[in-house]
């Protein structure tokens, strides 16, 4: 019978073992028969075993996540090729089944045993990280996964979904009711209604209408590695650039880690089409492929991600703990802050019915799908508005730059200045801002006024993309830090003898260089008062911060 999988089987995803690597998994793991039809991991199953095969093969089923559907050959491995993909490393549900094609024997690892391996050999870190990435992303391209999402692009909530599945690199099936005259099958098949849109239907068993990012993670699983009531060496607010190095840094070393982020790793940076001056990656690397980079880095370490958001910090208590919104409360000898900044919003009274409805915080292929061969507008004149302005400029039909100032040479780089002024579609708009946005479910017209002259324009546009500046997320401290005049987290020399004193500094040592006036709690990246707004300097401080913790759990 030919079988014919639906993932490229080449060897970059599905590399052959030489049989020294063999053996070396070997060593950790044990061997065993397996016989033809014999499930090994199921769907949605937690523990996921690490399988290589000497002989026969082993198939990855997609069970069928709509009724009308059968399952799915996804790959077929063979004899010195393994099993896997980033699921393993995070400890998530399984997305597929793993099922026995062809009787044989195979090698199995326990997930910490597979770990152990990929983190002492060198050699093997490298196939094997390689292989879980470029197989992650053929998931993802060919829409393999295990959630399928029905919804319209005229929903902001629709919008919503597709991020947070995109940029925590969850495959997914997109169902488009505007596109799809046979959608009535799906609905009929899970009792939806059309006000119900969207709907997410998790793993073929669960159906979720219009729900909260909270419950998508629920349903999938994320958290269900992470036991909250551990005391951990450290926890990481926030999973942006900062966030992450610090986790790559800090596992590496050894440390218990535990990383907390909101919506997905990346920060802002992570909404980011292309960041082109970051160190070694001279063709550039959009932000959403720099973050996932990094998260399987720090996962591959052993540190931990807990989605959740709504944080609070109880500064007061020994060991630290933070609590999250669901109440869960987590102890920690040690914390780095790297919860960054959210765009400033407009001082418009209708922009909150309009966000994901023609108003928009990230530039990404998301959001230009939605805006098509139409003229739109970006807010705001430093580099990631810039960065956006050059890559909706590839579709969009024209791209208004509007800025406050009177040229962009002062906060945007230079090379972003020169693409956009050799960009004959992007057209800057100096000393100009919205003062109005109107239409019924979605933006249809946007009003903007000189600053100088007074004079106002109306144009028919319905995308407007918000980059105007960052506002420093750090509500959720509630006191527990001090703060420059801006909100910004003040750390180590930036800290007067007065603020210390002030906040019952209790070492004899002054704070070191980003440290909080809590010991132990650092501040890093685009939160601290200070900071350089680059991702590269947000890099630099998250791995500098470990070093220095090291020193302060010394004592």
């Amino acid at each position: 019978m030919i079988r014919s999988p639906r993932l490229p089987q080449d060897e970059r995803a599905f590399p052959s073992l030489t049989q020294a690597q063999i053996e070396r998994f070997a060593a950790r793991g044990k061997k065993r028969s397996v016989r033809e039809g014999e499930v090994l991991v199921e769907a949605g199953d937690r523990v996921i075993p690490f399988f290589v095969v000497l002989s026969g093969e082993l198939d990855f089923v997609r069970s069928p996540v709509r009724s009308f559907e059968a399952e799915t050959l996804v790959a077929v491995v063979t004899p010195g090729r393994f099993t896997g993909e980033i699921s393993v490393l995070s400890g998530r549900s399984a997305i597929f089944s793993i099922r026995v094609g062809l009787a044989g024997e195979v090698i199995e690892l326990d997930r910490q045993s597979m770990l152990a391996v990929v983190q002492a050999d060198a050699e093997l870190n490298e196939v094997v990280m390689r292989a879980f990435i470029t197989r992650r992303l053929a998931i993802v391209g060919a829409e393999l996964g295990d959630v399928v999402l029905v919804g319209s692009t005229h929903s902001r909530d629709t919008l919503r979904l597709k991020e947070y599945l995109t940029r925590n690199g969850h495959p997914y099936q997109y169902v488009d009711l505007d596109d799809h005259g046979d959608i009535e099958h799906l609905m009929d098949a899970f009792n939806i209604s059309v006000d119900e849109i969207p709907v997410l239907i998790c793993q073929g068993r669960e159906v979720l209408r219009n729900p909260s990012n909270r419950k998508v993670a629920e349903c999938l699983g994320f958290n269900e590695a992470v036991d909250p009531t551990k005391v951990r060496d450290l926890v990481i607010v926030g999973a942006g650039p900062s966030g992450l190095a610090a986790a790559v840094y800090a596992a590496s070393e050894g440390l218990d880690t535990l990383m907390i982020e909101t919506t997905a790793p990346g920060g802002q940076a992570g909404s980011s089409s292309r960041i082109e001056n970051y160190l070694g990656f001279p063709t550039g690397i959009s932000g959403q492929e720099l973050a996932g980079r990094a998260w399987v880095q720090a996962e591959k370490f052993g540190a931990q991600t807990l989605m959740a958001s709504g944080a609070h910090l109880h500064c007061d208590e020994r060991p630290y703990v933070v609590e999250t919104d669901d109440g869960g409360r987590i102890p920690t000898r040690s914390i780095v802050i790297a919860t960054g900044v959210e765009y400033r919003k407009l001082p418009l009274t209708e922009l909150p019915r309009f966000e994901g409805a023609g108003c928009y915080y990230a530039a990404t292929k998301i959001e230009v799908d939605y805006c098509g061969a139409e003229d739109v507008i970006v807010v705001g004149g430093a580099n990631s508005a810039g960065q956006a302005a050059v890559f909706l400029s590839e579709r969009a039909r024209r791209v208004y730059m509007l800025i406050r100032g009177d040229g962009l040479s002062a906060t945007m780089s230079r090379y972003l200045v020169a693409r956009i002024e050799q960009t004959p579609n992007i057209e800057v708009r100096p000393h100009t801002e919205i003062v109005a946005l109107e239409g019924d479910d979605h933006v249809e017209r946007v009003r903007w006024r000189n600053n100088q002259t007074g004079e106002t324009e109306e144009r028919l546009i319905r995308h407007v993309f918000l980059m105007t500046g960052g506002a420093p997320n750090t509500a959720w401290l509630d006191g527990c830090v001090v703060l420059d005049e801006k909100g910004f987290i003040k750390t180590g020399p930036a800290l007067t003898t007065q603020e210390l004193l002030q906040a019952k500094w209790p070492l004899p040592r002054r704070p070191f260089l980003l440290e909080t006036t809590l010991p132990r709690v650092f501040a890093v990246g685009d939160v601290r008062s200070g900071s350089v707004k680059r991702v590269a300097s947000g890099v630099g401080e998250g791995s500098i911060s470990i070093s220095l913790l090291h020193e302060a759990l010394k004592e």
